[in-house]
């Protein structure tokens, strides 16, 4: 075990980036050969003898027991047959079923905890639209490189595998009779390959070597494909960045397929059919969203068309449209008011119901089904007080029912309330203030702060499981919604892009400084956050390092200058700006965690990062963690974890979950002296 992390050699490369030096004295970090490999072993060696306190056998029971509450996934209905995944207390992976009826009883499709190699999961599927058939998405190390397996729901058998699509999800995958569209992408092994995509079209019943290159005028774009459920009509909508959609018709007669219905605009659009119309979710004129109505016969002949000659399904509110799903005659939409959802039922452009859901909740929109006759309507909900649960909207009698839920109760009661607090320029910020029931917190109370603010990602509620030891020893859980997410609609998000990105930090700091004195112990303050919000936690330890006594930064970005440069950071450009542009330069330059490490005490700090990340590259963490460490003139550790097997994220065994888990929160409340039972 060491008690002092391992020196690391300094090798500078100089760069002249638009007239400035840049200087970076840990560039061979950024290489994956066997010096990097023992550097890695090194700090892990370090990390461990940190990380090995009571505190970790103290948290180790409760985490057990968390971790072995069931998760119930969203229900799919689809010819009469009605799809979920349940992850039993016992099992490592969610198990995906099949039901003749909600909640009734149920038949084993995939079984990811059967799977030959350990480190293999089941990340995605996506049922067909006569419920005759499932493909889903299988994945090793949780590296996101899937194959495509089709099953035969009848018999349960594996018709078909589609091997090596890349990093392809449920967005680019659409059904027809015959076959379905699917995007492929390059591999993670090349820098940048992951974001050359190509549209497919493979045939059921033939060896894939036969697909078919429909085409691959995309380049790092994204690209999400729909279908029609009738007559297999394929619409495109390619998103350039988080900014604006293009949507196209597929016409494989023409000699450029890509027929455009909806192009030039400076807005997002999302999409979504029943028999009859193509619904639009937009910001187009509607910074916090509405939907447009068009009839299908129009969407599959038309070109060119424009948004203002059709109607408004669901108009422009004050609360911010997050997705809508068809439901019979009527239209289920899922708004944000303050980050937290309300569900509501809309015909011929008025609300016309309001369906029950808690006061702070989380209703995802992509957990709206309907099933085929437009009499039930199926969701999740998720809350800080208790694991997601799915429910069911009947429309004849308008009630609602849970048809599954956890049969644990959190050992942990607690309670939320949403604050405001104001930031440098007067904006309000709100956040989501968690504990345990009977411990409001005080001026004592010690806390941490989770963010993100980017890429239009809401902090909305969601039930912490790990957090209960903490909560019932005194603390206090803070979700900030800074600007960069889409709590207020495009224009907060912009309002966090490109040369605005500080606003951000300045909000995190206004919900930092706001809580201390009042709801937090002023010394004892930590900071979480992970990718674009360890970002967030990097640019928190580099401005601001007197306000937190701890940081966790987990599969952080911290090299601003160079981000763009590795695996999927070029498609960042679009939130961020890009270090080749001198204004960007300039701006990012300005705040780069990895650049404003400067010699001074910055309090304990916790990089994470894993090997298998095919989304940001382990370099960022690895180099930080090196720049920090020997700028360190204070007491408090730095210190790095790097797994192995896995990736940014996704598909993790509960095992491995605990594992990290375990981590995380030994590391916070030793530094936040916390002692749990």
């Amino acid at each position: 075990m060491r008690d002092h992390p391992p020196e690391t050699p300094r090798e500078p490369v100089t760069e002249t980036r638009h007239g400035t030096e840049v200087v970076d004295p840990y560039q061979w970090l950024e290489a994956d050969d066997d010096r990097v490999a023992d550097w890695i072993d090194a700090q892990n060696e370090y990390a461990d003898s940190v990380l090995a306190t009571p505190t970790r056998d103290a948290l180790r029971p409760a985490f057990e027991r968390a971790s072995r509450i069931a998760e119930h996934g969203s229900v799919t209905a689809a010819g009469g047959r009605y799809f979920r995944t349940i992850e039993a207390p016992d099992e490592d992976h969610a198990v995906l079923y099949v039901e003749s009826s909600p909640g009734g009883e149920r038949r084993v499709l995939v079984n990811p905890n059967e799977f030959a190699a350990p480190a293999a999961s089941m990340n995605w599927h996506v049922v067909g639209p006569d419920g005759e058939r499932v493909a889903y998405g299988y994945d090793e190390g949780g590296e996101e490189q899937y194959d495509v397996r089709v099953l035969d729901v009848e018999t349960g058998d594996r018709r078909e595998t589609v091997p090596g699509v890349g990093r392809t999800n449920p967005g680019g995958f659409a059904w027809t009779d015959e076959g379905f569209y699917f995007v492929r992408t390059g591999g993670a092994d090349n820098d940048g390959g992951q974001l050359d995509r190509a549209l497919y079209y493979h045939k059921h019943g033939t060896d894939s070597a036969a697909d078919r290159l429909v085409t691959d005028a995309f380049g790092p774009r994204e690209l999400a494909v729909l279908t029609t459920d009738d007559e297999g009509t394929c619409f495109v909508a390619i998103n350039d960045g988080w900014d604006t959609t293009e949507l196209y018709r597929l016409d494989e007669s023409r000699a450029d397929p890509l027929v455009p219905l909806f192009v030039d605009l400076d807005a997002n659009i999302e999409i979504t059919t029943d028999d009859e119309y193509l619904y639009l979710r937009t910001d187009a004129g509607a910074d916090r969203g509405r939907v447009l109505q068009i009839s299908l016969g129009t969407a599959r002949e038309g070109e060119r068309l424009s948004l203002e000659t059709f109607p408004e399904a669901v108009p422009e509110t004050e609360d911010v449209l997050r997705g809508v799903e068809p439901v019979g005659e009527r239209l289920a939409a899922v708004h944000l008011r303050d980050a937290s959802s309300r569900l509501t039922l809309w015909a011929d452009g008025e609300c016309v119901e309001t369906v029950p859901t808690p006061a702070l909740c989380t209703v995802p929109p992509a957990s709206l089904d309907a099933d085929g006759t437009g009499e039930k309507l199926f969701y999740r909900v998720e809350d800080f007080t208790a694991p997601s649960r799915v429910h069911q909207y009947d429309a004849a009698s308008g009630e609602t029912s849970v048809i599954a839920r956890p049969e644990t109760e959190p050992t942990v009661p607690v309670t939320a309330e949403r604050l405001f607090f104001e930031s440098d320029d007067g904006t309000a910020v709100p956040a989501f203030l968690v504990h345990a029931e009977g411990k409001p917190p005080d001026a004592e109370t010690p806390a941490i702060v989770y963010g993100y603010g980017g890429f239009r990602i809401a902090m909305t509620p969601s039930y912490r499981r790990f957090a209960g030891p903490f909560l019932a020893a005194g603390g206090a859980f803070i979700v900030a919604c800074l600007r960069g997410g889409s709590e207020y609609g495009e224009s907060w998000h912009r309002a966090g892009t490109f040369e605005q990105k500080q606003n951000v930090f300045d909000d995190l700091y206004a919900v930092a400084e706001g809580l201390a004195g009042e709801y937090a112990d002023p010394d004892r303050l930590a900071v979480w956050g992970g990718s674009n919000g360890g970002l967030l936690a990097g640019a928190a330890l580099t401005q601001r390092p007197d306000l937190w006594t701890a940081v966790l930064c987990e599969v952080p970005l911290l090299d601003m200058l160079r981000f763009h440069e590795f695996l999927l950071g070029e498609s960042w450009t679009t939130e961020y700006g890009s270090p080749d542009e001198p204004d960007a330069f300039a701006y990012l330059r300005a705040y780069s965690p990895y650049h404003n490490v400067t010699k001074r005490a910055y309090p304990a700090t916790m990089f994470t990062t894993a090997l298998g990340d095919t989304r940001v590259h382990p370099s960022h963490a690895r180099k930080m963690t090196a720049r920090v460490q020997a700028n360190q003139t204070g007491d408090a550790p730095i210190i790095l974890r790097t797994e192995t097997d896995t990736g940014h994220g996704v598909g993790k065994p509960t095992e491995r979950i605990v594992r990290e888990q375990l981590d995380r929160w030994t590391w916070l409340c030793d530094r936040l002296n916390v002692t749990v039972e």
